[in-house]
């Protein structure tokens, strides 16, 4: 699987709409002792996890 290249404006405003997921209550896909759901939501970005994707034009 091809690892999309996207902008720093991309990545955050994914990173965000996932740490906003898992602090509303969302299953966490990775394994982890953190608590904060921004490293979480980092750390499930890293490992290409967060099932989320940027239609672009």
């Amino acid at each position: 699987m091809q690892k999309l290249m996207y902008t720093r404006y991309e990545r955050a405003r994914i990173i965000g709409a996932r740490a906003l997921q898992i602090s509303m209550g969302a299953p966490l896909l990775i394994k982890t002792q953190k608590i904060d759901p921004l490293e979480i939501a980092i750390d499930e970005y890293t490992q290409n996890m967060i099932p989320i994707t940027v239609k672009r034009k």
